[in-house]
């Protein structure tokens, strides 16, 4: 069986999930302990991220590499068109996707973090006790700001993130307008691409991740929260549930994916 070593809440990891189960493909989650796990996981692959997807013998890393891998061994629902115009435009579309709206979508997560009390706790799992979650939750934002410029991530790269996401999500809406899928009449990987990395930007609702049920439907302040982008959320919405499989760990926090098990 394939085997997906991941971090649940990873929207690159979320972005080969949804192509697995487009795919209809049988797959165990790993779920990869960060630190010690990513130690292991650099003796699998040779590198730190996720995701990783092992199929028997072959190890390929980075969400690019497995989503082309996948539609070369497993050609049945092809998620890469044959057109050379749509294929251009398809690869041209996933790669914004991966530079702009995943490392946007990123830092937009992180400012909502530090600003949105209700929206910090809601990450937490409900296996935490209150009084952890107040405690969390009563951290002022100027310590998060802080913390952010440590990373690149201060207040005024949080702000030009969040431009750079409506400005995405803006063209995304216009496109979809007249169109069910981003490039023609059958999803390909732009659409998965673009579905699995706005995750940050807005949770979906429905039993398709194993997060807590309070996050579900939250996301980035100013954006997840208004209906100027809803067109673009339904769409959405509506591939999930046309394509995306129910995780068998949604239902409940306590619930633990394979840990990692290197051979």
């Amino acid at each position: 069986m394939l085997e997906l070593y991941q971090f649940e809440m990873s929207h690159y990891a979320e972005k080969i999930r949804l192509i697995l189960d487009y795919k209809g493909l049988d797959y165990r989650k790993v779920e990869v302990t960060p630190g010690v796990g990513q130690i292991e996981l650099y003796q699998l692959s040779g590198q730190r991220q996720v995701p990783v997807l092992k199929d028997g013998s072959e190890v390929i890393a980075d969400s690019t590499a497995i989503a082309d891998y996948l539609d070369k061994r497993y050609p049945d629902k092809p998620i890469i068109p044959s057109d050379p115009k749509q294929k251009g435009l398809c690869l041209l579309m996933e790669q914004w996707a991966d530079e702009s709206i995943g490392l946007n979508a990123r830092k937009g997560l992180i400012g909502s973090i530090g600003s949105n009390q209700a929206f910090r706790t809601a990450l937490l799992p409900n296996s935490v006790p209150d009084v952890f979650k107040n405690l969390v939750g009563a951290i002022p934002h100027e310590l998060f700001g802080f913390l952010g410029m440590g990373i690149g991530m201060g207040p005024e790269a949080v702000k030009d993130a969040q431009a750079a996401l409506k400005r995405d999500l803006t063209a995304l809406c216009f496109i979809l307008r007249e169109q069910p899928y981003l490039i023609g009449d059958t999803p390909t990987l732009a659409d998965f691409a673009v579905a699995g990395l706005t995750m940050y930007v807005k949770f979906p609702t429905g039993s398709y991740l194993n997060i807590p049920e309070s996050l579900k439907g939250k996301g980035i302040s100013g954006i997840a929260d208004i209906g100027t982008f809803e067109p673009f959320f339904t769409w959405r919405d509506k591939l999930y549930a046309d394509f995306r499989k129910s995780s068998p760990f949604a239902a409940s926090v306590s619930g633990s994916p394979t840990s990692i098990d290197i051979d």
